[in-house]
Formats: structure tokens, sequence, C-alpha cells
């Protein structure tokens, strides 16, 4: 027998599309065969009951907007010709659009099911202590400076199931998305970030970021079995991620740098000036005090955002991001190579 905890984030990103349908389809016959038991720590049935109207009422709205915009540029930009054909299509699709609130109303139903037949985790006062006790060291999921005490105690209730019950003869499995918290800084994301590996550091107790690869590791012939489009047949990332992913690469890459001006000021190589004496011929060697005072306080913000210790990397994590950065603005339009910050 496998027993699977499963994050509140994963809980709703299966609410809110059809793939996910698909994938609730899988978790349901593996229940249903008892190839896994749910344990479910009581604070995601609180997560996801705050978080399931909104997935409800979001569900359409964010498709429609994005049809509204393609509907757009046809108009604009399409072929006279064809145009007729697709935006006859696109609104026949649009005219579907307001059915994706009512399936993930199913789909939440559905997971609400599931909830009822799962064992519960109640969170105990030693588990609260022991996310207190991460958020004061500093630790994983609290090594991004940010409040993530719900994701501490998600973690803390696996760590306390695994160690009440291990002398019982079954494997545990922890599935999130949430890669930012949970996974292994600037490696291999499938795996525990390093100040976690203490709770999966056996075959016993595994580390998913993607449930049907962890439903296939527990039987992947049944997987083959119910003929499931498997989700890892990657899509495509929306703008909206990949966005997000080089606004923090740059200002990985900004910090870098604005380092070693401020070790090129303290060495004398760069002065700080006056604008008044601001001189284009000797930018690279000079910078106006007003300007630097407004980095440094940039700075700060962004040690805030993702904590100092994150910030300083190998010359072969340095090379990683910057192609990081390379590729998504190539991805975005730009030309290769652009690095700006």
């Amino acid at each position: 027998m496998v027993k699977i905890l499963i994050d509140t984030c994963v809980w709703l990103d299966i609410s809110k599309t059809t793939k996910g349908e698909k994938i609730l389809d899988l978790l349901i016959e593996f229940v249903e065969r008892e190839e896994i038991n749910l344990i479910i720590p009581e604070i995601v049935y609180q997560e996801f009951d705050r978080n399931k109207n909104r997935i409800i009422t979001d569900a359409g709205k964010s498709l429609s907007s994005h049809f509204k915009k393609v509907k757009e540029m046809v108009i604009e930009y399409g072929d006279e010709i064809l145009m007729d054909t697709v935006l006859s299509q696109l609104n026949d699709i649009d005219h579907k659009i307001p059915t994706l609130g009512d399936n993930a109303f199913n789909s939440i139903q559905r997971i609400e099911e599931l909830f009822k037949k799962s064992e519960k985790i109640d969170i105990t006062d030693e588990i609260k202590l022991r996310a207190t006790q991460r958020a004061i060291d500093k630790k994983a999921p609290f090594h991004l400076s940010k409040n993530s005490i719900g994701d501490a105690i998600i973690i803390e209730s696996f760590s306390d199931y695994k160690e009440k019950n291990k002398a019982q003869e079954f494997k545990l499995i922890f599935v999130t998305h949430n890669k930012n918290d949970f996974s292994l800084k600037n490696g291999n994301q499938k795996n525990p970030h390093q100040d976690l590996v203490g709770i999966f550091d056996s075959p016993r107790a595994q580390y998913f970021i993607n449930l049907p690869e962890a439903l296939n590791f527990v039987n992947n012939e049944l997987v083959k079995d119910i003929e499931f489009e498997n989700d890892w047949n990657f899509e495509p990332r929306g703008l909206t991620e990949i966005l997000e992913v080089e606004r923090d690469l740059e200002q990985m890459i900004w910090y870098n740098r604005h380092q070693i001006r401020a070790q090129m000021i303290e060495e004398g190589e760069i002065k700080l000036i006056d604008g008044k004496d601001f001189d284009i011929k000797t930018v690279n060697k000079t910078i106006v005090k007003d300007i630097w005072e407004g980095a440094i306080d940039s700075a700060k913000k962004v040690e805030e955002e993702f904590g100092v210790e994150n910030l300083y990397f190998t010359d072969f994590e340095w090379g990683m991001i910057n192609g990081k950065l390379s590729a998504l603005r190539w991805i975005t339009g730009d030309e290769w190579d652009n690095l700006d910050t």
C-alpha cells in the first residue's frame, strides 16, 4: 500500500482545467482499486475550501479574456479571405467557455468526495512548533523570505505522519506543484530542497512535483491499462508564467551586477559624483550619488524578496541563470543574448 499526501496547490490546479479532469479520473481509479490511500492534513481541507469559489469564478474568465484579444488580432491582421471562417470558429469556442465554470464546479465536488474518503491528519501543537522553528531557522519553505507557514505545516504534517507510522509497512509520497518552496534550489526541481532531505531520506518517502508521475511510480501498468494521456507530455508554458520567471532572473542578475559595482566603489575603481559633474565620457568609472542611493534601496528590496542567501551563485549556476534569461527573452520576441537589466 502507498499513502499519498497531495499539496493544496495540486488540488486547486486539478480543479482549473479539462486536463485536470483526466488526472482526477486517474486518481479516483487508483483510490477505488486500493492502490493508494490519500492522507490529507486539516490545513489542506481549509485552504481548498477557502479558494474553491475563486477557482469556479475564474475558470472561464481568463480564457474569455484571451479569446477577446485573439479575435481583435484576427480582425486587425488576419487574412481577409479566411477571416470570417476563423472568427466563426472562435465564436463557437467562445460560446462554450462559460461551461468551464461548471466543469470546475464538478471537479471540486469530485475532489471533496475524495476528501471524505481520505485519512485526515490533525494539526497538533507539535507540528505547529516544528513549522514555526523552520521560520526561525529560515529553512525551506521559509528560504525565500516570505510567509510560508501554511506550506511549513503541510510538510511537517507529512514528516510527523512518517515518524509516527515508521513501523508500518507502507510507502509515503508527497506531491506538490510548489517548486519554489519545496524543490532543490538551482538544481533538478524533481528533488526536494536541501533543507527537506531529512524527510525524504529513504525509499519509503518519495517526493514528486507531478501527480501522474507519482501514480506511474506506484503502478505503471494500471496507468497503461486505462490509456491515460499522461501529464508528462509537456504543454507550452503560458506567457504570464514566462514573464514572471524572466522578471525573477532579471532581478537576480541585476543584483549580482550591483554587488560588483559596490565592490568597485569600495576599492576606488568607480567614484561617486554629484549630478552636476556627470560626463558621458566617464560613465563607466563614475556613478551619480542619487542614482547609487536608489540602487541601494532597490538591492534591499531584492534581498527581502529572494533572501540574501539565495542571491549568490557558483560560476556554473551563474552561467545557467544568464542562459535562461537570454532564452526566455528570445521566446518573447527579443534578440539572442540580450542580458540588459
